[in-house]
């Protein structure tokens, strides 16, 4: 092996190991390497206690007043994600060399992969923590002997790799690519400069030919992306091999190199875990199709008004998953919100897409940053929300501010007026809602002692629920909401009014004045009239039926069906989120695994017998083989289209293939194109030209001929919809930490 000229090789700790190597490796490669490692501790167990000190008296000579945490102590542990917890440190493995690679430009994967590994580690209440290595040939060592818990890189699929350790859901597919200089001549015999341990080998002895032999020449030591490219401009060798995603990037600031793309050399970039790292290898899964489908859905972020959003065809709202405006309930989407605004999307030919952010994101924020086109969310209207630059509708309901406290023996509730009950109390509400802007201004008008604590991202009925256990003395609540509450529990007691009546208003921003005269056209002419007073009474007043649908409302992603542990079974080993499974089950069959349809599919997964039987399935009525056969066509149907789609859009085009079969899907991609929309999206291209397949002069040059375009439609968006639905209730099923 050999190392580049000019470059030294060396391990990494700490900052103050950083410090001390400085005057080893010189100090700009390491004020690179801190940079990259921002607040971050790089681990090598083979640094000696002697370096260790001297780095400890250079940190302390240079930056005299900096108070340096410790470094990070290793240890072995080969347990799965219980084991993990239990730690509290998520290990995320990676080559020395690939941290400074984020840096100098944006596009790269690293900086990418970087902040996705770090997110899902404080997700799951984890300490995210990178240990480094000093090539990827050390990776999978590290991994399989407990020295980390997962490899968080641009790591290529490979079967001799997957034999050690198990892989997850690809996260893309890229083209390797052999990168020489323009000018270099035509060699027979070519140095291809790799680090050590790369998969690139394995397709260079592939490639070799009689006429030109690709000889490897492996580097010692942590080498950059930069490095290598820059060696061959230099002549120090006469090619490298890189990914097609680095290459794209990278190449823009080396004209004089060229890239070639290695024939069949497409492979698939993932993560891994230890192969019987079970739960953490489906929490990955999960977590990938969460944040693609979510950061899809941010990428349509946009500010628009009613013009814009009639091009679109596309309504999105911005909610909250909580009783009154936004829930769910057996699989369906309700709620009072929801089936007003599905009425005034029905009405002016729009879909309805329901928004539902983080519980601790502003909803003024976010409608300021286009994440949708308006608020509906029971929303109260207030001074410091116009102040926050938004526009109210007229309003559709009046409610009152209630405080709550547990339901105890002897509780009176009509003797002691309310702001007496407050006199040196504490009331737990969220930050974000109108309780807390209220609370403080009656603490700082008035002779009252109230204590306001600030727990963010609670819902109301988990505050409810808390204040119910003892957990708080008192919480406020808005009226329609309690009174909801109060259809199926009663541990917990309603003391009185803190406010008058307040108005309850959708809210849009200022520069919407089309869509705002939209939405109050649509009230004035519903407001109390037969649909509106239907709907109102199905949330509010019908008691029978409200303790039914609230009982048995979603709180929480433990059990979305009764057949959850047989979805998991099959779909966490295909490389599938089960909730997504669950959301289609549920979409074909409503958890009948009896269904049958008018075209012969049955059970559960809908499944025609003839497809079945040619992956050996038989018995679809049985709920295991109904499950089993739907996971194995999904994943034979997501196999014939091109590696190239996006993670999100295969998932889609999976979907509306399922529904509609795979020859109209691609004959609705051709079309997207040939009408200048983008075939590797679905939604707003390739659906659309679905659409158009039903019409005679479409479906006559289509080569699979008519489809109802809207069943696929319909099905993909409902599927889509249901599972953000999943994830919206996944975001808030425990209250959070009370505020400082």
């Amino acid at each position: 092996m050999t190392a580049l000229p000019g470059m030294e090789t060396g391990l990494l700790t700490g900052r103050g190991i950083f410090r001390a190597l400085s005057k080893l490796v010189g100090s700009l490669f390491i004020v690179t390497l801190v940079a990259a490692c921002g607040d971050k501790h790089a681990v090598d167990e083979s640094v000696t206690s002697s370096v260790a000190e001297e780095a400890q008296v250079s940190a302390a000579d240079t930056v005299a007043d900096e108070e340096l945490p410790p470094a990070f102590e290793n240890y072995i542990e080969r347990g799965d994600l219980d084991a993990i917890s239990t730690r509290g440190t998520l290990r995320l493995l990676a080559p020395r060399g690939l941290e400074e690679e984020s840096l100098p430009r944006d596009g790269l994967p690293t900086g990418e992969w970087r902040a996705l590994a770090e997110k899902f580690a404080q997700k799951r209440g984890l300490q995210p923590q990178w240990v480094y290595v000093d090539d990827f040939a050390q990776l999978i060592p590290a991994l399989i002997e407990g020295r980390g818990d997962v490899i968080a890189v641009n790591f290529s699929r490979t079967r001799e790799r997957a034999m050690q350790v198990a892989f997850t859901r690809p996260l893309e597919y890229v083209q390797e690519q052999l990168i020489t200089r323009r000018q270099g001549g035509e060699k027979s015999e070519l140095k291809v400069a790799l680090r050590n341990g790369s998969a690139f080998a394995e397709t260079l002895a592939q490639q070799s030919t009689e006429s030109r032999m690709l000889m490897p020449s492996f580097l010692d030591g942590p080498v950059t992306q930069d490095e290598l490219l820059e060696g061959v401009v230099k002549g120090v060798f006469d090619a490298t091999v890189i990914d097609s995603n680095l290459a794209e990037v990278l190449l823009v600031d080396y004209p004089s190199l060229q890239a070639e793309n290695l024939r069949d050399s497409r492979r698939a970039i993932a993560w891994a875990v230890r192969r019987d790292s079970k739960k953490l290898e489906r929490a990955l899964n999960e977590y990938f199709t969460e944040e693609h489908l979510i950061a899809a859905q941010r990428r349509t972020s946009a500010l628009r008004d009613w013009e814009q959003i009639k091009q679109t065809r596309t309504l999105r709202v911005l909610t909250r998953n909580h009783p009154a405006s936004y829930f769910m309930w057996r699989g369906e989407l309700m709620g009072f919100d929801y089936d007003l605004l599905k009425r005034f999307a029905k009405d002016h030919g729009l879909r309805l897409s329901m928004v539902v952010p983080g519980p601790d994101v502003d909803l003024a924020d976010a409608l300021a940053a286009g994440q949708g086109d308006l608020i509906a969310a029971s929303l109260t209207v207030t001074e410091t929300r116009k102040q926050q630059g938004l526009v109210f509708t007229r309003p559709y309901m009046q409610v009152t501010e209630q405080l709550i406290t547990a339901a105890k023996e002897g509780i009176t509730t009509d003797t002691i007026p309310v702001a007496q009950r407050l006199q040196g109390a504490s009331v737990a509400v969220n930050p974000l809602s109108s309780y807390y802007t209220n609370l403080v201004s009656l603490a700082d008008t008035s002779a009252s002692s109230v204590d306001v604590l600030a727990v963010a991202g609670a819902t109301t009925e988990q505050l409810i629920d808390a204040v119910a256990e003892g957990r708080y003395d008192y919480t406020v609540a808005d009226s329609h909401l309690v009174q909801i509450e109060q259809t199926y529990r009663d541990d917990f007691a309603v003391l009185g009014d803190i406010s008058g009546e307040r108005d309850i208003a959708w809210a849009v921003r200022g520069d919407q004045p089309e869509l705002l005269g939209q939405l109050n056209g649509f009230l004035n002419k519903y407001y109390r009239g037969l649909f509106f007073n239907v709907t109102y009474n199905k949330y509010f007043r019908e008691e029978k039926r409200l303790k039914k649908k609230q009982r048995e409302r979603l709180r929480d992603t433990s059990s979305l069906s009764p057949y959850d542990p047989l979805v998991r079974k099959h779909a966490v080993p295909a490389d599938r989120d089960w909730r997504m499974v669950v959301s289609q089950m549920y979409q074909e069959s409503r958890f009948n695994p009896k269904a049958r349809s008018f075209a012969g599919a049955r059970g559960l997964m809908q499944v025609m017998p003839r497809t079945a039987r040619q992956m050996g399935i038989a018995g679809l009525y049985e709920p295991e083989n109904g499950i089993r056969a739907g996971v194995a066509y999904m994943g034979w149907l997501e196999e014939r289209f091109p590696r190239t789609l996006p993670f999100d859009q295969k998932i889609y085009f999976t979907l509306a293939a399922y529904n509609a079969g795979h020859g109209h899907v691609r004959d609705a991609r051709v079309l997207a194109e040939q009408l200048g929309k983008d075939p590797n999206r679905w939604f707003n291209n390739v659906e659309d030209a679905m659409l158009l397949l039903s019409q005679p002069e479409y479906y006559k040059k289509a080569r699979f001929g008519y489809v109802r375009g809207r069943e696929p439609v319909h099905y993909v968006r409902e599927i889509r919809d249901r599972y953000f639905g999943y994830l919206s209730v996944a975001r808030q099923e425990r209250l959070p930490d009370q505020a400082p």
